[in-house]
Formats: structure tokens, C-alpha cells, sequence
């Protein structure tokens, strides 16, 4: 990992010729093409971090009706609500302390954001744990690899089901699930955490396939020096918040809805994307999928 340049896992990975490691202007919240007017919008995990710092930021310049802020305790969300009023001070901002893994909890969540705005539209599941870094299977400990599992499955499947109630059946509504590069490799040392991320991936293609009124993607921020970095991945976290944020906020857009059910990670280019429209959705890439050859007519060539 040392000699490896500080690029490595943004180029190695990328899906378009081009990359990018901040914001840049077909991702900027700001521009007119990316407003977020009228709608209303839930974020977990909100009081630190990307939640903080990217997604919350981004929605408030893209200029969202309502924000709504949730961690386990609303006072560590204060803070952030006043980041937010610095950047728009119109936007509506609902602090809610939310145990994601406790049905009640998020059940309550969703009671106040209906009572309060009537309805919803978009979801940004971004909490999440690394707990288990470092346990191989053979000596792991369960409490700290299920606990991976109790927070970024559980928790995210308890969240998505009850946006989708909010939401109901015909109204049109986006789900970003954050997933990790990591769901996609194998690394000895995170098996809870890379399995977990990919059942986040896994679980955006069924969100999307059982409500075709909902855009759902799974969507890996890049590397960014968060608490959740481990040290040997430090010198690659050169991804901004700013680039997430204004991603995500693309990502909402009905000009990126043909992601839907797929994977996308923060470092691609949305033009190039947007360019391979047609290539993505005739030939369903950007999904996991088995290699190789199936099915006895093909044998039988």
C-alpha cells in the first residue's frame, strides 16, 4: 500500500476516462440544473462527516424545502443545522435523534416527517460503522462483526422502509444508499463490513425493482478523511465532501435517473455518464453480477 500513488484506487476503479476529487460544475448544488426546490429531504447519520459537511451542505445550496437532520442525539445535530442556516437561510431544518437499528425509533422519524411536511422525496442513508476492521473470521469477535451488520443493513433496511411508507406508491422519490468500493473486493480483515456493504448494493436494486416510483442507487463517496478511514488508507483520502454532496444532489436529479438500481462511485464523471446513457441501460451495467457462462444452450455451443 505505501508505494501505491495516492490515485490508485480512484483510477484503478473508474468507470469514465475522466475523474474527479472535488466539486466541479455539472456536480455544483448551486446550478440552476440541480435544484432540489419543494422537496423534502432525510438524511441519517447527519451530524459529522459527509452527513455533515457533504450531503446537508450540498441540499441547503441546492435549495431543498426541508432538511431533515437525524443522529442518536438531536443536540450533536445543532451544529450542523447552523452550517446549513449559514448557507441557506430559508431552508426548514428538523432535528431528530434516531436509533437507526430500533424499528420504534425510525418509525418515529418518519411520524414527525409526515406530520410536519405531509410527505417526503428524498433519502440520503448515510450512517453507518466500521467496528470490525482488522477480525478475520477465524477470531472475530461477533458482537463487533454482526454489530456492522445491525447498523448498515438493519438499520439501513428500517430506514428505506419507512420512507417508502411516507412516500406511498405514485409519487416519485429517490433513495441514495452509500455502499463502499469495499463490497466489491475482498479484503482479509473487513469480511463484515465488505459484506455488509454489499447487501447495501443488493438492497438499492430491490428497492428499486419492487417501487417503480423510486429512483435508488448505490453510491460509494470515495475515500474521504473521515473517522471511518483506517490508517493504512489515510494517504488516499484526498475525496472532498463537497464532491459527495454535489454528487448525491446530481444523483436526485430526473437527469440521472437512469442509474437506477445501479452502483456509482463519487471520482466518476457525470458528463461521461450521462454520455453512456444508452450503453448503461440497454446492456444493465454498473451491477453485480456472475461471471461467466450459463445455461445449457450456451454449453451446448
Amino acid at each position: 500500500m505505501d508505494q501505491l500513488p495516492d490515485h490508485y484506487f480512484t483510477t484503478s476503479n473508474s468507470f469514465t476516462k475522466n475523474v474527479y476529487r472535488d466539486v466541479y460544475p455539472s456536480v455544483d448544488p448551486t446550478s440552476p440544473a440541480l435544484s432540489q426546490a419543494g422537496k423534502i429531504v432525510v438524511i441519517t447519520g447527519a451530524s459529522r462527516g459527509i452527513g455533515k459537511y457533504g450531503f446537508a451542505l450540498a441540499f441547503a445550496k441546492a435549495n431543498a424545502k426541508a432538511i431533515v437532520l437525524t443522529a442518536r442525539n438531536t443536540a450533536t445535530l445543532k451544529e450542523t443545522e447552523e452550517e446549513i442556516r449559514k448557507v441557506n437561510k430559508k431552508v426548514e431544518v428538523l432535528r431528530v435523534a434516531l436509533e437507526i437499528t430500533n424499528e420504534e425509533s425510525v418509525k418515529n422519524l418518519f411520524e414527525q416527517v409526515k406530520n410536519k411536511f405531509g410527505t417526503v422525496d428524498v433519502l440520503v442513508n448515510n450512517a453507518g460503522v466500521f467496528n470490525s476492521d482488522g477480525q478475520q473470521i477465524r477470531t472475530a469477535s461477533l458482537s463487533d462483526w454482526w454489530g456492522d451488520f445491525e447498523v448498515n443493513v438493519k438499520g439501513y433496511m428500517l430506514v428505506t422502509k419507512y420512507f417508502l411508507q411516507v412516500l406511498g406508491t405514485e409519487k416519485k422519490g429517490t433513495v441514495i444508499g452509500l455502499t463502499s468500493g469495499a463490497g466489491l473486493v475482498v479484503i482479509p480483515g473487513i469480511s463484515a463490513y465488505s459484506i455488509a456493504k454489499l447487501a447495501n448494493l443488493q438492497l438499492s436494486v430491490y428497492t428499486s425493482a419492487e417501487n417503480p416510483n423510486v429512483t435508488a442507487v448505490a453510491f460509494h463517496p470515495g475515500i474521504v478523511m473521515t473517522d471511518m478511514v483506517t490508517e493504512s488508507f489515510k494517504p488516499f483520502a484526498k475525496d472532498t465532501t463537497a464532491l459527495a454532496g454535489g454528487v448525491v444532489v446530481w444523483l436526485a436529479t430526473d437527469a440521472a435517473s437512469f442509474m437506477n438500481g445501479r452502483y456509482m462511485t463519487t471520482n466518476w464523471s457525470v458528463d461521461e455518464l450521462m454520455a453512456k446513457k444508452e450503453e448503461i441501460v440497454s446492456n444493465d451495467l454498473l451491477k453485480v453480477k456472475l461471471s461467466g457462462d450459463f445455461g445449457v444452450a450456451e454449453l451446448q455451443k
